[in-house]
């Protein structure tokens, strides 16, 4: 079960040009959740850290996302796997949250690779499907059952919410309901 002071959202390069190469219905379901998920954590008081791969070729974070930031400050990575850049994994580690709740593009290559090695590092690990995306929907497929297959649990954002809250009396419950009605 998730809980707030045990978790922390990584969001692994959902940059403008990434966006771009997306068919239209999975674009468009990744701008209207991201931006609720990034405002529902910080509501609730939980770390969200931001990635970006090459952004001088793949553009920056989407505007929707920086937007509902308390703080900018994206990892720039050129490796696939987050944890690989240096000191991103100590980043993680200082924080001392063992869930962490994974989203982004491409799914089957950035996603898949840095969610692996946050398994391997003892974190459970929370894949929001409808919060990761992939040009190819075979791969983005194989990456979600790859995931499974190695313990990550395949959930989605209405879940990480609500598990979050526990309970309609959270005094946080009406807004967030406000948010996915």
């Amino acid at each position: 079960m998730l809980k707030t002071m045990d978790s922390l959202v990584l969001i692994i390069d959902i940059q403008e040009k990434l966006m771009g190469a997306l068919n239209q219905g999975i674009k468009e379901q990744m701008l209207n959740k991201a931006p609720k998920l990034v405002k529902a954590a910080k509501l609730l008081g939980v770390n969200t850290l931001v990635t970006e791969q090459y952004p001088s070729g793949l553009g920056s974070t989407i505007e929707a996302i920086k937007s509902e930031l308390s703080e900018y400050h994206p990892l720039e990575k050129t490796d696939f796997c987050a944890l690989m850049e240096p000191g991103y994994a100590e980043t993680i580690k200082s924080l001392g949250k063992k869930q962490v709740i994974i989203c982004g593009i491409e799914a089957h290559i950035c996603v898949y690779q840095t969610a692996v090695k946050l398994l391997e590092e003892g974190y459970e690990v929370f894949v929001l499907r409808d919060l990761c995306a992939s040009r190819n929907k075979v791969e983005f497929e194989c990456a979600m059952d790859l995931l499974r297959s190695l313990g990550a649990k395949i959930t989605c954002l209405e879940i990480v919410l609500f598990e979050w809250l526990k309970t309609a009396k959270n005094p946080n419950f009406k807004e967030i309901q406000g948010m996915i009605k």
